[in-house]
């Protein structure tokens, strides 16, 4: 898992994201082009991140009065309608911004995509909290997006004890058994059943004597299992859940087992890769997540070669003599 270098999101935060950027683009614009409407731009961010802060403050009532109860969950709604309408009025600015931008036969359309794209993530925000904290609707996860700048980030829950969420992409790796990375994938809205087979058609194609692979137990399904075996002489990719006795004998084969012992050292490539800088990526936008990535692999290989090519002189090297203890 690569993190995406963003900040933990929630709806008011996103907004707020949104907004500030719609009108630092909107400033930028009238600007360029001596419109009218934004010489107050400083005063509006401070006002609309004073009524962002308003709602931090504002916590959920713990009193077992059902009274106090009730009066704080007013408080905490009545603060994030006015948060909407603010956020409302700052857009229906742009929008009288844009509309004098389209007059202007000179500007370029892709000259106000960026403020457009800012618009569209702030009218979603306001939909999503309108729905959830005055309607109690759940919004569905198909619709959160969590950074309006990495669009590409996704929550993952991986259940480990101390970080319950991590924000970022999965990346799957494929390690030969000299420790070098043959293939990387960046799994954008996938899961690992979805790419076992095309990372392996994808080695294939450059390492054709590539015949056994160990995978995962994510990695496993019926079909994905079918499939690579036509490809590979050996599939060491456990079951999931309750194992039958054609797969339990499967899985007690001295080959298969042979793999999964051998599958430990990926997790050395995975920590390597970790404390080399993979840990996080700063790079924006999916291109540049992608091409920081396969920087990573490259790098990573790199050290790994650098290891090798040193093995033999160390070998060679007489050992150092030790000093000896004199008795009297």
């Amino acid at each position: 898992m690569v993190k995406t270098d963003v900040h933990f999101p929630t709806d008011i935060n996103l907004l707020h994201d949104a907004i500030c950027k719609a009108i630092q683009c909107s400033t930028a614009l009238s600007e360029a082009w001596d419109l009218d409407g934004w010489r107050q731009h400083a005063y509006h961010r401070r006002q609309f991140k004073k009524q962002y802060r308003a709602i931090q403050q504002l916590k959920h009532s713990t009193a077992k009065d059902e009274s106090k109860r009730e009066a704080r969950q007013r408080a905490i709604q009545q603060a994030h309608r006015r948060y909407l309408e603010l956020a409302e009025a700052h857009l229906a600015r742009v929008d009288r911004t844009l509309a004098e931008l389209a007059k202007r036969s000179a500007v370029r359309a892709g000259a106000v995509t960026e403020l457009n794209g800012y618009v569209a993530h702030a009218k979603r925000q306001i939909d999503q909290i309108r729905r959830r904290v005055l309607q109690g609707e759940v919004i569905p996860h198909a619709e959160k997006v969590f950074s309006i700048f990495q669009p590409h980030t996704e929550w993952i829950s991986k259940g480990k004890a101390g970080v319950p969420v991590e924000l970022g992409l999965r990346v799957c790796i494929l390690e030969d058994q000299h420790r070098f990375i043959l293939h990387t994938h960046v799994m954008a809205r996938q899961t690992d059943e979805q790419v076992a087979v095309a990372m392996v058609e994808a080695s294939q194609a450059r390492f054709p004597t590539l015949r056994t692979v160990s995978f995962d137990k994510g990695f496993h399904s019926p079909a994905n299992r079918r499939e690579l075996e036509v490809r590979l002489d050996l599939v060491a990719c456990p079951k999931k859940g309750r194992l039958s006795v054609a797969d339990r004998q499967r899985e007690s084969t001295p080959a298969f087992v042979s793999a999964r012992h051998q599958h430990a050292a990926v997790e050395s490539a995975i920590n390597g890769l970790q404390h080399f800088g993979l840990d996080r990526c700063p790079d924006q936008g999916i291109a540049g997540f992608k091409r920081y990535v396969a920087l990573a692999m490259l790098a990573r290989n790199l050290h790994r070669l650098g290891v090798v090519v040193r093995e033999p002189s160390a070998r060679g090297k007489p050992p150092v003599p030790q000093p000896r203890s004199c008795a009297a």
